[in-house]
């Protein structure tokens, strides 16, 4: 190996989390290098949040259009599936980085394109796709963010199959003429809206039953009520047993328990994530390859004083927003002790630990209709041992809902702390409810006492009013 070349932080990965940790160590005046294999930006800039919502985008402002007097016939026709494939394409930089690349070299910290692993306590390795090596020796802290990759179960068949992740699912250049997804999850549900609104005929195998079983019951039964309402078919508490293609190009077969068989011309497993560390030297430094890092509060991994890990790899909130977050607690963290700073402000809601991740996580799925939801269901919180009421409301019934769209269909759910009168979670379904959710997380994050909510007074006529809704079903005996 090379002579070591020292910064003050050595970062890990170059996705939405990597890059705020640079941010706030540069900020804070520390010497920082960004370690990425791939393209900076990650995961989430090239195949997974932006190129996604770009291809859902035109298809919910379409249905939502359709609900509309006076414009309905103008948007019956199919969507321009080119002119959505070009913008999403725009949209992901056409898979190139040096946007990223331009926006860290402003901050000053140095990138480092190639492999990264760790080596020995606050050295990181790297090798570069030309073969060059170099040593990186950090003065005060290593953070890991390198991020999940996609899960593809283990069936007969499956590697010859070549089916979709959500890589493939969120780049693909043409809409296939029949797509199988298997899965419930965010993933699953989002691609099916995306894809059937482009085209293709969607068919969705949950081994559950039913979509989106990290949320509110009703969020998964909406999602899919719609989806089948424009053509794809849901099934659930079905599993896949093998898989079989037909060739290099041809169709593709999933065998189902019990022997029946489904083709498609495209098979999305959209089945899981896992951590990338299976290569990133954590034997080096005692802790197990391919695992989860386990962190504290303010993402720091236990008996290791120099390093962090930040975003999906510690397992705390696999989404890009709470990566950033960890981020951001985690560079305010780094940049106290550099500094010589004797105590962290580590209490609930400090500046030093990521409370949000377990209190006050927002969340939305972008189907027809949007999921939204802040905090604890009512299951999560009565496992928890609260003392809560759930009060439900239809949101149709809110003036706003019935103007925004004709024959509008919702759900709004607050899970009410009996013992406090504050919030503990909130969920929305309908079509626009995403724009609901930042004030549901201020109300659980803030712990805003239902009394002073009431005087949190919506504007007439927008949907907004389903808080005022709530409160009055709440003060109801």
């Amino acid at each position: 190996m090379t002579e070591a070349v020292e910064y003050d932080v050595v970062v890990l990965g170059g996705g939405p989390a990597g890059e705020n940790v640079v941010d706030r160590a540069r900020a804070a005046g520390l010497s920082t290098a960004l370690v990425e294999s791939e393209l900076v930006g990650g995961e989430c800039s090239y195949w997974a949040c932006v190129p996604s919502k770009a291809l859902l985008r035109p298809v919910l402002a379409r249905a939502d259009a359709r609900r509309v007097p006076g414009l309905a016939g103008a948007v019956e026709g199919p969507l321009d599936t080119a002119a959505v494939l070009a913008h999403r394409d725009y949209w992901a930089s056409d898979w190139k980085d040096q946007g990223q690349i331009d926006w860290v070299d402003s901050t000053g910290a140095h990138v480092y394109r190639g492999h990264g692993r760790l080596y020995g306590v606050r050295k990181v390795a790297v090798t570069s796709p030309e073969g060059e090596h170099h040593v990186l020796s950090a003065r005060h802290a290593v953070v890991i963010a390198t991020g999940t990759r996609a899960v593809v179960p283990d069936l007969p068949g499956i590697a010859d199959a070549r089916p979709w992740t959500s890589r493939e699912a969120t780049s693909a250049q043409e809409a296939p003429g029949r797509l199988l997804i298997v899965g419930g999850s965010v993933v699953a549900a989002e691609m099916a809206t995306a894809w059937q609104g482009l085209g293709s005929q969607v068919t969705v195998l949950v081994r559950g039953s039913r979509l989106l079983p990290r949320m509110e019951p009703f969020a998964g039964e909406l999602v899919a009520d719609a989806l089948r309402e424009a053509g794809a078919v849901i099934r659930t508490e079905v599993a896949v047993e093998a898989v079989v293609r037909d060739g290099s190009t041809g169709p593709v077969t999933v065998v189902l328990e019990g022997g029946e068989t489904l083709e498609g011309d495209e098979l999305l497993m959209a089945t899981g994530r896992s951590p990338r560390t299976e290569d990133i030297g954590l034997d080096t430094v005692g802790l197990a390859p391919g695992e989860w890092i386990g962190v504290d509060d303010s993402c720091r991994v236990p008996g290791h004083d120099w390093l962090y890990a930040v975003g999906d790899v510690n397992h705390r909130a696999l989404l890009t927003h709470q990566g950033k977050y960890q981020a951001r607690i985690a560079g305010a963290v780094i940049a106290a002790r550099a500094a010589g700073e004797a105590e962290l402000d580590t209490a609930p809601w400090g500046a030093h630990v990521a409370t949000a991740d377990e209190r006050a996580l927002p969340q939305v799925v972008f189907t027809d209709p949007e999921a939204a939801a802040v905090g604890l269901s009512l299951a999560e919180a009565e496992r928890a041992g609260h003392r809560v009421r759930a009060v439900d409301y239809d949101l149709a019934k809110v003036s706003g809902a019935g103007l925004y769209a004709d024959g509008y269909r919702g759900r709004a759910r607050m899970v009410v702390d009996l013992d406090r009168e504050v919030l503990l979670g909130a969920t929305f379904v309908g079509p626009g409810a995403a724009e609901l959710l930042h004030a549901a997380t201020i109300a659980v994050a803030a712990e805003v006492p239902i009394d002073r909510l009431w005087h949190a007074v919506p504007a007439f006529p927008t949907i907004s009013e389903i808080w005022l809704r709530l409160l009055e079903a709440y003060r109801q005996p």
